[in-house]
């Protein structure tokens, strides 16, 4: 039995819970999926799924827990919540975003924000980013901030170079 954290996310799908998190532990490389419960004849007046069906599936990304839950078609991602893909480099910024957007809409968010198929939004950034936003030269900073926000999938080399001026 895997340990419980005191703070875990829960996703809420309609009904694609299971395909969610097996597109997910895909992409990642340290992830797995820990346990999975199912419906069973009690509640369904109120749940509706057949018994069966999967109802939780429990999941961990890079040591980060999660459940995603087939709840139903009531409620729906937004931006309000993202998942931030912290990447090392370039190959890793490239690598997340091509894996993310199969089958989503890069193309509806920018400063590295994109939503993956089932319209759960990421961010895919940089670890150099904060420290260029952060600089304490407010010019360059600024030119990073102008850089950023003209981008899709964020190019560290770009950033460098409005940086550098």
């Amino acid at each position: 039995m895997a340990s419980i954290h005191r703070i875990t996310p829960c996703l809420w799908f309609d009904n694609q819970a299971e395909d969610a998190v097996q597109f997910y532990t895909s992409i990642f490389n340290n992830a797995k999926i820990t346990s999975v419960s199912r419906y069973g004849e009690a509640g369904q007046e109120v749940h509706g799924k057949p018994p069966g069906s999967v109802m939780t599936v429990a999941f961990e990304l890079d040591g980060v827990t999660f459940t995603a839950l087939n709840g139903g078609p009531q409620f729906h991602f937004n931006e309000a919540l993202s998942l931030q893909v912290n990447c090392d480099n370039q190959q890793e910024v490239d690598y997340y975003w091509g894996r993310l957007t199969e089958g989503g809409d890069p193309a509806a968010q920018i400063c590295g924000w994109l939503k993956d198929k089932f319209g759960l939004s990421w961010q895919i950034v940089p670890t150099l980013l904060p420290a260029l936003l952060m600089d304490a030269d407010a010019a360059k900073a600024g030119r990073v901030m102008q850089a950023m926000m003209k981008m899709k999938k964020l190019d560290i080399a770009q950033l460098r170079q409005a940086s550098a001026g």
